[in-house]
């Protein structure tokens, strides 16, 4: 280990250097230099190049465990510490989300719904339970607001809508998409916070339309509606965080091709067995 990290960084430092601080000869390291690399190390770097390409195919959001499942599914067998390991030593790390904390804004003259949800983010097949919410994407022109369905099943994107103002249309919007997407049968328990697009006359007139039951989270507890906040946490790690966008436009862009491209289609879920959404509901919904 010391002499190849002297071979990693003779281009730094002075071997010699390097060597007397290591306490190793300098006749030691060009002997091992010379020596031809052992099978380990041949298959360390063939490895490396596979771990690399899953990692920059996945747009460098992943860490070891999808980078592992992804080589799984390749038909791959390595072990996943191994795999950690030649991560490190390309410096490849998965993007982490910077912590937010926002307080939705209620409107204290409409009617809140009980929190019929309970926390209970699992559900046996498509369209029993979903869960709605909003978050904002800042661009050179000002705000862009994003409202998003997502079905507790697959945690699958159903439903999404853009704009440049926070209200009833938004979400109205995205719950619409949601439903001519998926057609569910009365008796949906949706799910969002008491913000004041949610408790809308238009937005709660479409629930009723649609015989969906309606639960709310209470009033300034993010745990309530855990798994809308961990998508949104993912997204703006993922896809949001590090850009500059100069339009809403240009945000719209990036923002659907996240949703529908990489998140529902491709992206693995740690709760759904490192499977995308969609593969997921194709695995469990298939005759």
């Amino acid at each position: 280990m010391r002499y190849q990290f002297i071979a990693q960084h003779r281009h730094e430092y002075a071997i010699t250097l390097m060597c007397r601080v290591l306490e190793v000869s300098v006749s030691g390291f060009s002997a091992w230099l010379k020596r031809p690399p052992s099978q380990h190390s041949r298959e360390d770097a063939e490895l490396a190049e596979q771990v690399k390409t899953v990692f920059q195919a996945n747009r460098g959001v992943y860490g070891s465990p999808r980078v592992h499942a992804d080589l799984q599914a390749q038909a791959m067998r390595c072990a996943r510490k191994r795999l950690a390991r030649l991560m490190r030593e390309q410096e490849l790390f998965a993007k982490r989300p910077r912590r937010r904390t926002v307080t939705p804004q209620s409107d204290p003259d409409a009617h809140m719904a009980p929190n019929i949800l309970q926390r209970e983010f699992r559900a046996e097949q498509p369209n029993p339970k979903w869960v709605a919410d909003t978050t904002y994407i800042w661009t050179a022109e000002g705000w862009l607001y994003l409202a998003v369905v997502l079905d507790l099943f697959s945690r699958m994107v159903v439903g999404w809508s853009m704009a440049a103002t926070q209200d009833a249309t938004l979400v109205v919007h995205a719950l619409r998409m949601a439903i001519t997407r998926r057609r569910p049968q009365a008796g949906l328990l949706h799910h969002s916070d008491r913000a004041s697009p949610y408790t809308s006359q238009s937005y709660q007139a479409l629930l009723r339309g649609e015989g969906m039951m309606v639960s709310m989270s209470r009033t300034a507890n993010c745990y309530d509606n855990a798994a809308m906040e961990s998508f949104f946490h993912s997204f703006k790690a993922e896809c949001v965080d590090g850009q500059s966008f100069q339009t809403r436009a240009q945000a719209r862009s990036y923002t659907f091709d996240y949703l529908e491209t990489f998140y529902n289609r491709t992206r693995r879920h740690s709760t759904l067995a490192y499977l995308s959404p969609l593969a997921y509901e194709q695995l469990m919904c298939s005759p």
